[in-house]
């Protein structure tokens, strides 16, 4: 297989999914989301799916689709499972393969291991950060906890309106590359994830 991404959040519904699809576009990569909590009939599969347009990723079905939207393990504790790690086995690809985590970094799995366990040192691992009152410090805890376990940090992609003295401090503080940012687009669809691909791409490989 060849490079892996490794999509994280600071928290749930900060864009993640979005850049998923455009990293996707971007590298003609496959797409995997390990565990989808919830929104069944519209998974981030599916969406990932609609959005992109490239003929040669292959999407590859989650290992656990939970019918709660909690974290997780509480979702799979509704549902009489348990989830771990060593079930959740990567897709074998020669594509680049572009893995979305679900919620944060530290969102448990089980009882011992978190979205984090998932990161492998090889992965690179693109941070997706949102501004809203916390978001500074839950970004710079996010990028902490990835260097304390010496995991590659490829960057941070900032989703939504402009925030030029949040995104100052976070980069200076964080010390990790701004590699973009996703506009708080009206809409999303297979056109606007192709102009942001094209335009992340020479960044991304």
């Amino acid at each position: 297989m060849r490079q892996s991404y490794f999509i994280t959040g600071i928290s749930t519904d900060v864009g993640k999914t979005v850049v998923s699809a455009i990293v996707t576009e971007a590298l003609e990569a496959d797409y995997w989301k390990p565990v989808q909590a919830g929104d069944l009939d519209n998974t981030d599969l599916h969406k990932v799916k609609r959005w992109v347009s490239n003929s040669n990723t292959v999407f590859h079905e989650s290992h656990h689709n939970l019918n709660t939207p909690m974290s997780p393990h509480a979702a799979a504790e509704i549902d009489g499972i348990e989830i771990s790690i060593e079930q959740l086995v990567r897709p074998n690809t020669k594509n680049a393969l572009v893995i979305e985590g679900a919620g944060g970094l530290l969102v448990p799995l089980n009882d011992t291991e978190t979205v984090a366990n998932l990161i492998l040192p090889e992965d690179k691992v693109i941070i997706v950060s949102r501004h809203y009152l916390g978001s500074i410090n839950h970004t710079l805890l996010t990028i902490e906890a990835l260097k304390a376990r010496k995991l590659d940090i490829l960057g941070i992609i900032f989703s939504g309106d402009e925030h030029p003295t949040t995104e100052a401090i976070i980069q200076k503080m964080g010390g990790i590359p701004i590699l973009g940012r996703i506009d708080e687009e009206p809409y999303i669809d297979a056109n606007v994830v192709k102009e942001y691909a094209d335009r992340l791409k020479e960044i991304l490989l």
